[in-house]
């Protein structure tokens, strides 16, 4: 097995060639890079690798840069590489996150065994990622993707079964529901892992430069083209496209889009041969294409193409058992992001957001989650729904069953403490939760003799 890749980035060139040469003479897989941002497109869970950056760049620099892999996987290192009187700086990246940090000037030597026992922190973490999920216990699709409830499992098995093979596949949810969480989980899960994942947003490419953006252009292909350019396509070769709501692609493009999935070639502007594409297209949509189809918005050849296999994420409201559980995962990462103590959240509050519908879905309750873990509090919008169920033993049954489900949450699914903590006799509990369909083994209760 390969010991895994290193991306090097630093803007300055001799430095950038001088340090891969090191590395590669002591036997290391090294990619260089300029700048920041094209390193986001090859690092996710999958990523066999570790990054080594500059921290002083133009852009985005080496701090901001850890910080946007860290989003992604907390576990990936990030060695730092600072100037002189830069050790202060190192020091708080640290306390961030930071794998180590190396100070200028560095011995080949030096840097090497830092990446060495990084590559091996590295692949210890993914073997035990494997070895977790072969356990059946929690591995990183269901810390990803959150949830328990039927819907979430079934998304979760369809990952697991479709994220290995090579097949183009179409992701329908609302907005803020997580489908670019499991586009990049299909990229993570397939062979594909370790090459570029090249996002798209469809609908904030410029009109007049989109075709350009995505095929690239020749020189002396419209005014202003002084050199060669290639585009976002040939960025991802051997990795994956995410055409991220790809129903707001203008017509026109659409059916050159289709030549080039039927094809997997693509045309220059410009120019006058097809060069190879190997990727793996993705594709993202709020709203199903059918209806684009029948509005005369969108190719249905293009739709054919793209669903080989259609994955419908589920929006928030569609499973509400899984509120608390995503919030307190929410708050928790809220907590570290912006370096605060782990924070409490009481059962009546997880019942409370987990009787109202988030229309804007994760997004919305990540946006609610950062502002508890800051000690701001849930505003009223954030308990209340925005339409109340019309009628009040509903309204009292919805909070009943959210009120037992959030306490088996923070409890870990111990019975015991539960009916204490509610104030309920343990037969009261027993009855409840057989009059709501609710098994303690979803939320963690193994064998309890206070249980029995």
């Amino acid at each position: 097995m390969s010991p895994g890749k290193i991306l090097l980035v630093d803007d300055e060139p001799d430095l950038r060639e001088s340090t891969a040469q090191a590395l590669d003479l002591a036997g290391f897989q090294v990619e260089t890079f300029a700048a920041a941002e094209p390193v986001l497109d090859l690092v996710g869970f999958g990523f066999r690798g570790i990054v080594i950056t500059d921290i002083r760049m133009p852009g985005l620099d080496g701090l901001s840069l850890m910080n946007r892999i860290h989003d992604m996987d907390a576990e990936i290192p990030v060695i730092l590489v600072t100037g002189h009187g830069d050790v202060q700086l190192a020091v708080k990246a640290m306390r961030e996150g930071a794998y180590d940090f190396v100070e200028k000037p560095f011995s080949g030597s030096q840097l090497g065994e830092i990446a060495t026992r990084a590559l091996d922190y590295r692949r210890l973490v993914l073997e035990n990622r494997v070895l977790r999920a072969a356990a059946g216990q929690i591995d990183d699709l269901e810390q990803r993707l959150v949830g328990r409830s039927p819907t979430m499992i079934d998304l979760r098995r369809r990952l697991r079964t479709v994220g290995p093979a090579d097949a183009d596949v179409l992701i329908v949810g609302e907005t803020g529901a997580g489908k670019e969480v499991v586009a990049r989980a299909l990229h993570d899960l397939s062979p594909r892992a370790t090459k570029p994942f090249v996002a798209i947003n469809c609908a904030a490419l410029p009109a007049t430069l989109i075709e350009s953006e995505l095929f690239g252009h020749e020189a002396g292909a419209f005014p202003g083209a002084m050199r060669a350019r290639y585009g976002k396509f040939e960025h991802a070769q051997g990795g994956t496209i995410l055409l991220d709501e790809i129903g707001s692609m203008p017509i026109d493009v659409q059916g050159k889009l289709l030549r080039v999935i039927q094809d997997r070639m693509i045309h220059r502007l410009g120019a006058n041969e097809a060069r190879p594409l190997d990727v793996r297209f993705i594709a993202t949509s709020r709203t199903p294409l059918e209806d684009e189809v029948a509005a005369g918005r969108f190719r249905a050849d293009l739709l054919y193409r793209l669903n080989v296999v259609t994955l419908q994420v589920p929006p928030v409201s569609a499973r509400r058992e899984d509120i608390p559980l995503l919030f307190l995962k929410l708050v928790a990462e809220a907590a570290a992001r912006h370096r605060r103590d782990p924070v409490n959240v009481p059962p009546q509050v997880l019942a409370a957001i987990a009787a109202r519908d988030w229309p804007g879905n994760v997004r919305e309750l990540r946006n609610a989650a950062d502002r508890f873990a800051l000690g701001i509090g849930l505003q009223l919008h954030d308990v209340a729904g925005d339409t109340a169920p019309a009628r009040l033993s509903d309204r009292v049954a919805e909070f009943e069953r959210s009120a037992l489900v959030s306490a088996l949450i923070a409890h870990g699914g111990r019975l015991k403490p539960v009916y204490e903590s509610l104030g309920l006799s343990r037969k009261t509990l027993y009855e409840k939760m057989q009059k709501y369909g609710i098994d303690k083994a979803q939320y963690g209760g193994g064998s309890d003799p206070d249980d029995d």
